[in-house]
């Protein structure tokens, strides 16, 4: 008799504990959902089709510029825009794999990489996220990517702030700016470390690591001349700047200004180890030389 006690006494320890441990995991992670920052929880949650969680996100009224929603504010349009990303994101099985957040003062940077499926396989998307923070919250978020992989083709993506002569950048990265500009292409290898990479805003592929591929690669695209860009935001979390930018020329040839971001990543030696871009310019064609007209 006293034996059946005591081993139903244990039984009922062992449910308790265990109860108390799920209550525990559960109460973990739903500290750990609210806590997280809402630029790095955005994608995550737009798979998941968590508008609370989004809209718990923002300071105050939705405000999201992404390359396929266009312009998103107030709730209703936000509400439309979550339903449609969601449904698009849950009918390619689609999966966030991170690459890297950068913080800076009052900014937060989230580059991942968006795997898609669709019948002719999976596609690789390089996504980057940039929050506006207020507080605990954002006020504003910022979507880059190309349409390259999704569609085989460009879109011309307008500017989504003003250009800031304030937004300066030092250093390695300066270096390539002003090498970038003039179209110099062994300035440009320079700045890199040997084993460093460019990667183009449609991944996958278009990787070109080390100084020999980097160099064939810039000659190529600045065949035409130099590229020009101007700054509108500059984040530094002292291993990563981040150029929010609008891409004004091209060559000799001035551009419809265009949207973009660009992610430059220094080495220990202060060199880049990386440069990972985010924008929908052509490059293809503006790069390509025009044919001679018939004699």
């Amino acid at each position: 008799m006293v034996a059946a006690m005591r081993r139903r006494e244990l039984a009922c320890l062992a449910v308790t504990s265990l109860a108390l441990i799920g209550f525990s995991a559960s109460a973990r992670a739903a500290n750990d959902s609210a806590g997280r920052d809402p630029t790095e929880a955005y994608l995550d949650s737009l798979v998941a089709g968590d508008r609370a969680a989004l809209r718990a996100g923002f300071s105050g009224e939705p405000t999201i510029d992404d390359p396929m929603g266009g312009r998103v504010r107030g709730d209703a349009a936000f509400a439309r825009f979550v339903a449609e990303r969601h449904a698009w994101l849950r009918a390619r099985s689609a999966r966030v794999v991170p690459v890297r957040t950068t913080r800076g003062a009052t900014r937060t940077i989230v580059e991942s990489v968006l795997q898609l499926r669709d019948a002719k396989g999976t596609i690789e998307l390089p996504i980057a996220v940039v929050g506006e923070r207020a507080g605990t919250r954002v006020s504003a978020l910022r979507v880059y990517h190309s349409h390259w992989p999704l569609e085989g083709k460009h879109r011309v993506r307008p500017p989504l702030l003003r250009a800031d002569p304030a937004a300066r950048v030092t250093g390695v990265v300066a270096d390539y700016q002003r090498a970038l500009a003039a179209g110099d292409v062994d300035a440009i290898v320079a700045t890199f470390e040997p084993d460093g990479y460019f990667r183009e805003p449609s991944g996958g592929v278009y990787i070109h690591k080390g100084r020999d591929k980097l160099r064939a690669f810039m000659k190529q695209i600045l065949a035409a001349g130099g590229i020009g860009i101007e700054h509108a935001t500059v984040t530094d979390d002292g291993i990563v700047t981040a150029i929010e930018f609008n891409a004004v020329r091209f060559g000799r040839q001035q551009l419809t200004p265009q949207a973009g971001l660009a992610i430059y990543e220094r080495a220990r030696s202060g060199r880049l180890a990386a440069a990972r871009i985010y924008d929908d310019v052509n490059v293809e064609v503006l790069a390509a030389p025009k044919p001679k007209p018939p004699l």
